[in-house]
């Protein structure tokens, strides 16, 4: 845009100031002073307006593009309207006077200067105006396609807001406002996400506390630790019978190579009930040999050996007793030594076999949790001080048993790497396979709490009693005699309830001729009237009649009943039993 602004006077002349609160340009009429100065500087055609021709003649202006000797007609080219004819004069007169100053106006409310875009007009060499014509600043251009309509007379506009193109100036508050706006979204977007996240892992949390629950307590009922929802054959269950629960067993005999005496015990797998069990068998134990001589369990270990013991313990306590295993008390301490020592509850202190001084510190001290080594093992296992029973003794060495299982590999090669390690010579019917298998089962359940050790009850007299043995023969070993085979003799158990000891000798001699297996039933602790002769199964109805005749006893004694274990028959001798009728 040019600095200074030709109105279409000669010698009046604006030059733009400023914009308004609009934006449009505001002018004001340069004084004459000062268009002196610029006449000086820039020549004599400083002033002239658009329409100056230089090259016209005598310096004369161009005349106007419409002359018809008519009011000339003034354009716009700000799309201002034309001027009209009010009454007034309006032609262009020459009086060789200055137009009068324009008033400053700057919002356009006024009239508009006149604005010929086609120069000054020809023929004369001064500027006519407009009669009475009163000089405006001239305005920025209206809108496009600006009714006509809108313009007021006397050259006034009635404007309207949408007529007014504002400029929007850029502001810095805004950009705050846009950032904070931006701030406060995201931070809502971050919140909401994270209380997304905070409910998707809520959620995953309690699915897998239910699945582990879910896992638990599957785990529990199928390993039967769940009361009155135990799986078949769960310990404390009722599902599966204690007959029928399977069970693994085998006789282990402790010889003590450096003095004298054996100690025996049962190792017993229940597959059903995941139970492990050490039985101790008391020495004093009364077997039957193959002749129907009574004998004891320590005589018949010595005399009868493996093979010849297992049966008669099969006899007596219904069982099926897999394999033996004979270990002498060296290679109990080569054991020890192999599995790193064991840790067992002492209940006494155990001097050293091997050293005779008085007062010497004990080989092995009494105590909580004492560790012990292969020699102390062996002269814990097989220890029994003065005026003790052998029972005492016999405890000992289930500890140890015990201890040892804890210790070993629950993996059946590395088991059975540790039973080939002590070179044993071991019992035909036992591989080094089959033991470090078995006892690795145990070892797992004795280091799970799921291990237990029973001593069998056995009376004075080396016999089993119904009421005391019921819990270990009937619960811990199955309490189910083994059914005899083709051909064998009838297995008869004689329970004393007479009184007189010597009745139970002379029913065995008796029952031996007559081609039965006797079996000691012990002695009651009371008397009883009447003799009884008892069978469980119907098919043994007829052998119980036979045995009564065999004792003198009448056909009105034979009754189903319970029947003492590994036995077809069992007899309870009464006081009206006479042998000297048998």
């Amino acid at each position: 845009m040019n600095d200074r602004y030709d109105a279409g006077y000669g010698s009046d002349q604006y030059e733009l100031v400023g914009y308004d609160e609009y934006g449009q340009p505001v002018y004001r009429q340069i004084p004459a002073q000062q268009q002196q100065q610029q006449q000086q500087t820039y020549g004599p055609y400083a002033g002239q307006g658009y329409g100056y021709d230089p090259y016209a003649g005598g310096g004369q202006q161009a005349a106007p593009p419409y002359d018809t000797g008519q009011q000339a007609a003034v354009y716009d080219t700000g799309q201002q309207p034309s001027v009209h004819d009010t009454g007034r004069q309006s032609a262009f007169h020459d009086t060789g006077r200055q137009p009068p100053t324009p008033a400053y106006d700057p919002y356009g409310t006024g009239g508009h200067a006149v604005h010929d875009p086609y120069g000054q007009a020809a023929g004369s060499g001064r500027q006519p105006r407009v009669a009475e014509q009163t000089a405006h600043i001239p305005q920025q251009p209206g809108p496009v396609g600006e009714p006509v309509g809108s313009r007021q007379p006397g050259g006034e506009r009635d404007y309207d807001t949408g007529q007014f193109a504002f400029a929007e100036e850029p502001d810095g508050d805004s950009e705050d406002v846009i950032d904070w706006l931006n701030f406060t979204e995201n931070r809502t977007e971050r919140r909401e996400e994270a209380k997304r996240r905070a409910r998707s892992r809520m959620i995953a949390l309690v699915v897998v506390l239910a699945l582990v629950a879910v896992g638990g307590v599957g785990y529990l009922w199928y390993a039967g630790k769940i009361p009155g929802l135990s799986s078949s054959g769960a310990k404390g269950g009722t599902t599966t019978s204690a007959a029928a629960q399977k069970r693994d067993v085998i006789v282990v005999h402790l010889h003590n190579t450096g003095g004298s005496g054996t100690s025996t015990v049962l190792l017993v797998d229940n597959t059903t009930t995941k139970q492990g069990s050490t039985v101790l068998l008391p020495n004093s134990l009364a077997l039957t040999d193959d002749d129907g001589t009574t004998t004891t369990l320590a005589k018949s270990v010595d005399g009868d050996g493996s093979s010849g013991t297992r049966d008669q313990l099969d006899t007596v306590l219904g069982t099926n007793i897999e394999g033996t295993w004979r270990l002498d008390t060296p290679y109990l301490q080569n054991l020890v030594d192999l599995v790193g020592n064991i840790d067992i509850d002492t209940n006494a202190d155990v001097p050293d076999p091997g050293t005779k001084k008085k007062g010497a510190e004990p080989l092995v001290n009494k105590g909580k949790d004492q560790t012990l080594g292969g020699k102390a093992a062996v002269a814990y296992a097989t220890y029994r001080a003065s005026g003790e029973a052998q029972n005492a003794q016999l405890e000992r060495f289930g500890q140890v048993i015990q201890g040892v299982l804890r210790k070993m590999s629950s993996d059946a090669s590395a088991a059975t790497t540790t039973v080939q390690t002590l070179a044993q010579i071991l019992d035909p019917s036992l591989t080094d396979k089959d033991l470090g298998a078995f006892l690795a089962k145990l070892a797992d359940l004795a280091k799970g709490g799921d291990y237990k050790t029973a001593l069998l009850p056995v009376q004075s007299d080396g016999t089993l009693s119904a009421q005391t043995s019921s819990s270990v023969v009937k619960d811990i070993l199955g309490g189910t005699a083994k059914s005899p085979s083709a051909g064998s003799a009838v297995r008869v158990s004689v329970q004393n309830a007479t009184g007189v000891k010597d009745n139970t000798e002379k029913a065995r001699v008796v029952l031996v001729n007559g081609g039965y297996t006797f079996l000691e039933g012990g002695t009651a602790s009371g008397t009883q009237t009447t003799s009884k002769v008892l069978y469980s199964d119907a098919a043994d109805k007829e052998n119980a009649t036979e045995v009564a005749k065999t004792l003198g006893l009448g056909a009105k004694d034979v009754a189903k009943g319970t029947v003492g274990s590994g036995a077809d028959v069992s007899v309870v001798l009464g006081l009206d039993y006479k042998p000297s009728s048998s």
